[in-house]
C-alpha cells in the first residue's frame, strides 16, 4: 500500500480510539434517542421542523462515523468481519430511509428507534451483558423444561383437585396452567387464587406454598446463577482481551512461568550435554589403569 493510503489510516485508526470521540458518538446516540421520544408527543409545525433538522443532523453523523470507522481499518474485510461492526452498518444504512415519503416513514421510524441499540456496540460492558445473556440460554433451556414439567404436573393436580372451585381457573389443564403461571407471577394471587380455593379447600395452601417455593425460590435462583456464571466468565475474558484486571495479571503470571521452566529446562538439557563426555573420559581412564580417580585436596 502507498505512503499516504498507510498515513491518512492511521490517522483514522487513532480518532476512532480516541475516547472523546467516543463519548462523543454515545453522546450523539442518547440524543437521537431522545429525539426519537420527542417525535412521539404532538408539537408545532415549528418544533418539528426542528426535530427534522436534529434527526438529519445525527444520521449525517452516524454516516460519517461508520466510514471512519471502515477507513481506520486496513481493508473493509476485516471491518465487515466483527458482528458489532454490521450492525451498525446496517442500522447506520437503515437510517437512511428518508422520512418524508408517507409510504416508507412508518418504517423510517421504526428502524431509527433501533439507534439506541449502538449504545450496546460502543460500550464493552453492556456487550458482555448481551453477549453473557445469549450464551446462558442454552443451559437456561433446562431449568425452563423443568419448570414446565413442574407446572404440567401441577397442573394436572390442580385441575383434578380444584375444578369445582372455579371452572374458569380450574377446568382444565391449560386453565390450571394459565393459573399457576399468575400464582408464580404474585399478581393478585392471593384474593383472586388462594382464598377463594381454601374456602372449599382450607389445606389447598400447602398446594400453592410448595410450588411457590419450587419455581419464585429454586428455579429462579438456578437462572440467576446460570447468568452470573456465564457473566463471569465473560468477565474474565473481557480482561484478557484488554489486559486489565486480575485474569490478565494471571495469565501473565502464568506466561512468565511457562518461559521460566521453558529456559530452565533449555540450561538442564545444555548442562547435561556438557557433562556426557568428561564422564565417559573419567571411566576410560579408571579402566585403564585399574584404580579409581583421585581428587586433589582443594587448598584453602
Amino acid at each position: 500500500m502507498s505512503e499516504p493510503f498507510n498515513t491518512w489510516q492511521a490517522r483514522f485508526e487513532k480518532l476512532r480510539s480516541n475516547k472523546l470521540f467516543e463519548g462523543l458518538v454515545i453522546s450523539i446516540i442518547v440524543i437521537s434517542a431522545l429525539v426519537i421520544g420527542a417525535k412521539t408527543y404532538e408539537e408545532t409545525s415549528r418544533i418539528e421542523q426542528w426535530l427534522l433538522y436534529l434527526d438529519i443532523a445525527v444520521t449525517v453523523f452516524f454516516l460519517i462515523e461508520i466510514l471512519i470507522r471502515m477507513a481506520a481499518e486496513r481493508n473493509l474485510v476485516s471491518f465487515f468481519k466483527k458482528g458489532w461492526n454490521v450492525f451498525d452498518f446496517l442500522i447506520v444504512t437503515a437510517s437512511l430511509i428518508p422520512m418524508d415519503d408517507s409510504e416508507m416513514v412508518l418504517l423510517a421510524r421504526l428502524l431509527r428507534i433501533f439507534r439506541v441499540l449502538r449504545l450496546v456496540s460502543m460500550i464493552p460492558e453492556l456487550q458482555m451483558l448481551l453477549v453473557a445473556l445469549v450464551k446462558s440460554i442454552p443451559r437456561m433451556g433446562y431449568v425452563v423444561l423443568l419448570m414446565f414439567i413442574i407446572f404440567y404436573i401441577y397442573g394436572a393436580v390442580g385441575s383434578f383437585l380444584f375444578h369445582n372451585v372455579d371452572e374458569g381457573l380450574w377446568g382444565n389443564i391449560a386453565l390450571a396452567m394459565l393459573t399457576l403461571f399468575q400464582v408464580a407471577t404474585f399478581e393478585s394471587w392471593a384474593t383472586a387464587v388462594l382464598y377463594p380455593t381454601m374456602e372449599v379447600y382450607p389445606y389447598a395452601w400447602i398446594y400453592f406454598l410448595t410450588f411457590i417455593f419450587l419455581n419464585a425460590f429454586i428455579f429462579l435462583n438456578m437462572m440467576i446463577g446460570i447468568v452470573l456464571d456465564v457473566m463471569q466468565k465473560e468477565s474474565a475474558q473481557l480482561d484478557l482481551d484488554s489486559g486489565e484486571g486480575d485474569s490478565a495479571q494471571l495469565q501473565a503470571l502464568r506466561s512468565d512461568v511457562h518461559t521460566l521452566k521453558a529456559q530452565l529446562d533449555r540450561m538442564e538439557a545444555a548442562m547435561a550435554h556438557k557433562g556426557t563426555p568428561s564422564t565417559s573420559s573419567d571411566q576410560a581412564d579408571q579402566s585403564k589403569t585399574g584404580l579409581p580417580k583421585t581428587e586433589l585436596p582443594k587448598t584453602e
